[in-house]
Parts: structure tokens; sequence; C-alpha cells
């Protein structure tokens, strides 16, 4: 079983790594391609691309200035624990053991529009492109293009290296979009959690993407590799519904208080 995520655009660079075990992101000459084409634009064009203010569109100018190999503890820091949006504020990876981080080493990809596909012990520097910007690059009109098959093939990969039959999409759509679904040798199941308001129940954001965190967490710590041990999953008051789920999505849904 092997699960994907979106990275986050909160970034925490400043707190020393948990640990200092490191691997090298398999695109990184793929990556420095995207980067050189960023670097063509002023800080103006990165803000009208972005939709950012000023200050976080300076920030990225000078990211994409600073960005280049040798990648070390001085200038990245692992990709699991760089992250701290939503998701990885479930996932909580700083609390994770060696040998658990060696689980998610094998069972966890994170998507990225700069890195194409992170193992969670890449080193990553930090960056913001998102991958569903309008991003004109030397591969293509946006970031889907640019990327092609390259992702899949990969996830295809390390599905068969682990001999995994079913990738779990706890990825947004914007993210799962530049996956091939329909070329994955594997059976796709993306849970859904979907929270109590007023009489009926709903997708709600935050809460959502902390469920997906949370439920990485949850596989990490019990070391599950079969999907049907998700329907145990009861955390943060969540739980399998089976009559709202099908083949393909797992609905988890929580009563309001």
């Amino acid at each position: 079983m092997l699960m994907v995520i979106s990275p986050a655009k909160t970034l925490d660079f400043e707190t020393a790594p948990s640990i200092r075990k490191k691997t090298k992101a398999e695109f990184l000459e793929r990556s420095a391609e995207l980067v050189d084409n960023a670097r063509k634009m002023s800080p103006d064009d990165i803000r009208e691309l972005m939709g950012v203010s000023e200050k976080i569109a300076v920030l990225n100018h000078s990211r994409f200035l600073n960005w280049g190999e040798p990648f070390d503890f001085n200038n990245a820091k692992q990709a699991v624990l760089a992250f701290k949006g939503d998701v990885y504020t479930g996932l909580e990876a700083d609390t994770l053991k060696p040998e658990q981080l060696a689980f998610a080493q094998q069972h966890l990809r994170i998507l990225s529009g700069l890195y194409g596909v992170l193992r969670p012990l890449d080193l990553m520097q930090p960056y913001r492109l998102e991958m569903g910007l309008k991003f004109a690059n030397s591969g293509g009109k946006n970031l889907y293009e640019f990327w092609g098959e390259d992702l899949t093939n990969s996830l295809n990969r390390q599905l068969k290296k682990t001999k995994s039959q079913v990738l779990i999409n706890l990825a947004s759509n914007e993210y799962f979009k530049a996956i091939q679904a329909n070329a994955l040798n594997a059976e796709v199941i993306t849970p859904i959690f979907k929270d109590e308001k007023n009489g009926k129940y709903r997708v709600i954001s935050f809460f959502a993407k902390k469920a997906r965190g949370q439920m990485v967490r949850y596989v990490i710590d019990k070391t599950l590799t079969e999907p049907s041990a998700l329907k145990r999953y009861k955390v943060g008051g969540y739980r399998y519904s089976k009559g709202d789920s099908t083949a393909r999505e797992m609905v988890f849904t929580r009563s309001g208080k």
C-alpha cells in the first residue's frame, strides 16, 4: 500500500531536524530546469502568477535565486519535516521514530510542483510553486505538462518495489491531477472526511486536511499494508461509513458536538 499527500505552503526551516538521515530527491535535475525558468520572473511577475503579497513575492524570488546544489543541512531539510501545513499538523512527523520514518520512506510520497515526487527523507530547499499554477515553462504551458508521465512512472516503480496493489490518495485534487491514474498499476482508493454541520455531512477543508495527515500517521503507527485495515480508523472522532463508501472512496464521518 502506497500513500500520496500534497505539500504545504507553510514551511519550517528554522527548527533543526529531529534526525540526520537524509536522501536525495529523484527529479533534482528536472527541478533545476523549473528553477531556471522561474529565475526569469521578477518579483512582480511572481506576485501576479501566485496571487501573493509583495513580501511573499520577494521572498520566493530570492528562494529561486538561491536554490542550487549541493543540498545539505545548511540550506535544506527533509521534506516531511520541512512542510508545516494542516496535513503535516495531523501527521506530526517530528515525533516519528527512526523505524517509523523508515516505513514512511517506503510507503509515503509527497507530490510537489517543483520537486515532482518526494520521499519523506528527501532533502528539499524552501520554495513555493503550486502544481495548479499557470506557469509556462520549458516543458509546457503548465506544471502538469512539464511533469507529464514522470510522476506516474515514479509511483509505479515504488508500487512494484513494495509489491503494493493499492494507492491511497490523500492528496488534493490539484496535486493528484498530476498523476495519470489510469496508467497506475494499482487500484486507487481515496479517503473522504466529512463533518456534520447543520444536520448534514460535508467536507470542511481545514478538518479534512488535518485528517489526511492523521490517517498517514495511523498507517505508519500501525505499519498497515492492507487498505481494508483503514476501516478501523477512529481518530479525532471520525468513523468509517460503510453506507456512504464505494469501491473507490472510503468515507469517514464525524458527528457535530
